[in-house]
């Protein structure tokens, strides 16, 4: 399973994610929920990186599906809106009936 932890401030404002594992929808190359929810996160990341100042610390160990983000506080209106925009699609995947069995979202106050 799929899992991501969604990381959020007392303001409910998201500073960064999790995720863990491989979604195990079908084998590895033509799985597509794991190739849905990697490219929500690394684009994610990307763009992040790309559109706005926020300096995120990003840790990855592809073979475990471990990829690690954090966001110095306060986050950008503009990363804001990015994660935002990722934990939307994840979401829709993990009450899609057709997938909800390989993802797993959580939050989780830091």
């Amino acid at each position: 399973m799929f899992h991501v932890t969604i990381y959020e401030n007392i303001q409910k404002e998201y500073t960064g994610f999790q995720t863990e594992g491989h979604a195990g929808y079908a084998e590895e190359g033509t799985d597509i929920v794991c190739a849905a929810a990697s490219v929500l996160v690394i684009n994610t990341i990307n763009a992040i990186d790309l559109y706005t100042r926020d300096v995120a610390s990003v840790m990855t160990e592809p073979e475990e599906g471990f990829i690690a983000c954090h966001l110095p506080e306060p986050v950008s209106t503009e990363a804001q809106l990015l994660l935002k925009t990722m934990v939307l699609g994840l979401s829709e995947m993990a009450h899609d009936e057709n997938y909800a069995q390989y993802i797993d979202l959580s939050f989780e106050e830091v």
